[in-house]
């Protein structure tokens, strides 16, 4: 298959790639080489944590600076006329901070990265994500700096320090957009976020950040996404899923059943938001983009107990995408501990599937969550990088025990899963042969990292690292 201006889009391993539910068949996969040994790539995404509250401790990373074992930063308390450094919690339920695209702008303070407590003593004060008795214990909290200069330990997330240290850990990954939750799941499933008037013409969509507008259209009940609501948002722009159905590439999107995990317009807190597959919303974003519908694949959109199903026979798609709900996000004031469960039981489910040794997993959390990081985001265009957060590569032949200091966004999943499994084809509207007015390739940046460079597909393959649900840790209940 050949795109416009003659380029390839898929090449023979891409073609024997797209073979069958799986992404492959069975009978080429001793003649795949290199990036092509991956038949699956699932990418797990949770919620609002910044790269130094999980890692900033973390022994080689770029952590947070320390001097003799003692922070050297601080961020300015103007009402208490103080400076908080960052500090252990081992709070098992955290607070957070505010996480729209003016809190990230406060956040970085001009690249001082000392705003996370004026951010948060900013923004609107409400109780229903803070763990205190009554709002006058929240406001005496938030008076005091919150908990977003809070960093947590190996000892309180062993399972995922455990990742870290026996696949790879990458300390320069950042958020795609300086923005919240909906905004980051557009870029990651279509390379960009945006508002569309109407259906069916790409051209008319125009790029936004926080999309609280369009975030407030989305039905706050349970939904036909095959019938979407008239008043909800319109998605019209090429999503990664309409090249991988040309390319015929399976792909599934598995979303957990609950409440959403953020609020619809980025603020501190909100009242739940039902959550299924069925339901489409912040963090399913696919049931309204017109390709979706298209191309007739809303029934790719399924609960997550469909993935370990797929996973027990052998039979994952090419790509999975799977979100949580609110409980087991990591969300404030979702549990760590419940989040690191609920991660825990889908790598160890990939670990014991008959698909493990040709998969990759990149575990990834879609903002900072308003805590505290102190790398200045690298500027790509108006509307990123955002704030650095956590990211992790599991994979038999991902390197052991490498931290990879490459600049990264989820722009680098989209590119891995085109140069796997479509031939190097980009969302590109040069190329793509569904053009839209988005700025740029962000697979294509020149600073954007490649995630090939944390895998070493000559080595044995690692064993699966089965872990415990509920480790032992220091965690606070």
């Amino acid at each position: 298959m050949v795109g416009r201006g003659g380029r390839v889009m898929l090449s023979v391993v891409g073609a024997m790639l797209a073979v069958g539910c799986g992404g492959s068949s069975p009978r080429y996969a001793d003649q795949l080489t290199g990036i092509h040994k991956i038949r699956h790539v699932v990418v797990i995404m949770q919620e609002n944590r910044s790269f130094d509250s999980y890692f900033g401790l973390y022994p080689g990373a770029d952590g947070i600076p320390m001097k003799h074992g003692t922070p050297v930063t601080c961020a300015p308390n103007r009402v208490a006329g103080s400076c908080m450094a960052p500090y252990p919690d081992h709070q098992d339920t955290n607070i957070g901070g505010p996480h729209e695209a003016g809190a990230a702008r406060d956040d970085i303070a001009s690249g001082r990265m000392d705003g996370f407590v004026h951010a948060l003593q900013a923004a609107p004060i409400g109780c229903f994500y803070v763990n205190q008795p009554n709002c006058i214990a929240a406001r005496t909290f938030v008076r005091e700096g919150g908990d977003v200069m809070g960093y947590h330990t190996g000892s309180d997330i062993p399972n995922y320090w455990t990742y870290a240290r026996d696949f790879v850990l990458q300390d320069h990954m950042f958020e795609p957009t300086s923005s919240w939750s909906l905004p980051s799941h557009l870029f990651m499933v279509s390379e960009w976020a945006a508002k569309c008037p109407r259906h069916s013409d790409p051209m008319a969509c125009r790029a936004s950040r926080d999309l609280n507008s369009v975030a407030a259209r989305i039905p706050k009940k349970r939904n036909d996404p095959l019938r979407p609501s008239k008043k909800g948002p319109i998605f019209a722009w090429t999503d990664l899923t309409y090249l991988m159905h040309r390319a015929h590439t399976s792909w599934g999107y598995y979303v957990s059943a609950g409440a959403q995990p953020d609020c619809a317009n980025a603020n501190v807190s909100c009242a739940p938001v039902p959550q299924d597959a069925q339901t489409p919303g912040i963090w399913n974003p696919l049931p309204y983009f017109d390709t979706v519908h298209n191309d007739n694949q809303l029934g790719n959109i399924q609960p997550l107990q469909q993935f370990y199903a797929a996973a027990e026979r052998g039979g994952l798609p090419a790509v999975s995408w799977i979100v949580p709900s609110q409980n087991t996000s990591e969300h404030p004031p979702g549990r760590i501990s419940t989040g690191v469960a609920y991660v825990t039981q889908i790598i160890n489910a990939i670990m014991r599937s008959p698909d493990w040794n040709s998969t990759a997993i990149f575990l990834s959390w879609d903002d900072w969550g308003g805590f505290y990081d102190h790398v200045v985001p690298p500027k790509v265009d108006q509307y990123g990088y955002g704030l650095r957060v956590p990211g992790l590569v599991i994979s038999p032949y991902a390197r052991r025990g490498y931290i990879d200091h490459q600049i990264l966004s989820f722009d680098a999943y989209a590119k891995f899963i085109e140069d796997d499994f479509l031939g190097g084809q980009r969302l590109d509207p040069n190329t793509d042969g569904r053009p839209d007015p988005r700025p740029l390739v962000r697979e294509n940046v020149s600073i954007l990292g490649n995630l090939i460079n944390d895998f070493n597909f000559n080595q044995e393959p690692s064993r699966p690292v089965l872990l415990p649900l509920h480790p032992n840790t220091t965690l606070i209940h």
